[in-house]
């Protein structure tokens, strides 16, 4: 599957989302971060700008909820028009029965995991949801530095996808920047989520063009992509 670019509208000027969105239509999602002050020390965005957001572009959204009791939450944001959700595992109380929830609404299930998670104890999960999200900063803030002692999870996620035969999206989110994308790519993922590279350029648009050639390329000659 070619590269995907996700832009965080948490690097966005909330002022403007609506013209920010446009400014990124290029992209292949816009990437909401949802915080709650509770499972992560920040708040952000909840169900009516996401309700806006759908209104204002045609970009489909994708919605990471960092919150707790994503259980109750987030089918709401299906209703609310994400195309994609995703919860945390270490907040859910019942991943599998959410993951189905969400399928069920009409939207991708997707699960994420903090850095200092493992894989191996969600295997038998894997069927159940269309993208996993592996951090790659600690949740809660955009701007962070990415953090390289994930790639070995990455990897490790992708040799599981590949023992199962999985259609599964593997995304990243943190620090994803022209530094570090190639990486990420070489490593196994192939969905991208990057806010300032992004927004903290001149041209957003021509910055997603830039990271997903940088992506394609290196996916290219990764040694998980040659091998599918």
């Amino acid at each position: 599957m070619a590269a995907q670019i996700n832009p965080s509208i948490l690097s966005a000027d909330f002022a403007r989302l609506a013209d920010e969105a446009k400014a990124v239509e290029g992209a292949d999602w816009l990437h909401v971060d949802v915080m709650d002050n509770h499972f992560v020390p920040n708040l952000t965005l909840g169900v009516p700008i996401v309700e806006s957001l759908a209104r204002a572009t045609d970009t489909p959204l994708d919605c990471h909820l960092m919150i707790e009791a994503p259980d109750r939450w987030a089918p709401q944001y299906v209703e609310a028009g994400a195309g994609s959700v995703t919860f945390h595992v270490e907040a859910a109380t019942a991943p599998v029965r959410l993951a189905r929830e969400i399928r069920a609404k009409g939207a991708r299930a997707s699960m994420a995991l903090r850095p200092a998670t493992p894989i191996e104890p969600y295997e038998d999960l894997l069927p159940e949801l269309d993208m996993l999200l592996i951090m790659t900063v600690e949740p809660g803030f955009g701007g962070q530095a990415f953090l390289d002692i994930v790639l070995p999870k990455i990897r490790r996620t992708r040799e599981l996808i590949k023992k199962h035969g999985l259609e599964l999206w593997l995304q990243v989110d943190g620090g994803v920047s022209a530094s570090t994308i190639e990486q990420c790519a070489d490593a196994g993922a192939d969905v991208f989520v990057a806010g300032s590279a992004v927004y903290g350029a001149s041209d957003p648009a021509e910055a997603v063009r830039a990271l997903r050639t940088q992506a394609d390329s290196a996916t290219a000659k990764a040694s998980w992509a040659c091998d599918h």
